[in-house]
């Protein structure tokens, strides 16, 4: 009778293991945004308050040659479908304005 009660613990801790395995092996990272309103950005005149009201918080801030970067981005990895990832990089002037930005996706049709 032991032996089937440990038995018993042992499967249903190995499928608390599966479960927990296949589960982590899906990952979402990063903010969604809406891609339809990267058109509205206007190089050397939307400001960052604009882009606030269009995008919402960046999901991170950064710097790149001196230039504020605010990126946002959404990054859905898992181990069993492709990887589906959009991000969206702005770098604005001293002034805060818009100079220039990046879309990038894996949605696309080639």
């Amino acid at each position: 009778m032991a032996f089937f009660k440990s038995t018993r613990n042992f499967i249903r801790s190995f499928a608390v293991l599966v479960m927990a395995a296949w589960l982590s092996a899906c990952a979402t990272v990063g903010k969604d945004f809406s891609e339809t309103k990267i058109n509205q950005l206007v190089i050397n005149s939307t400001s960052q308050q604009e882009v606030k009201a269009l995008f919402g918080s960046p999901w991170r801030v950064g710097s790149e040659s001196g230039q504020t970067t605010w990126t946002y981005g959404l990054y859905k990895y898992s181990a069993f479908n492709p990887s589906a990832t959009k991000d969206l990089v702005i770098r604005f002037n001293k002034d805060g304005s818009v100079a220039s930005y990046t879309f990038n996706t894996t949605e696309h049709n080639e």
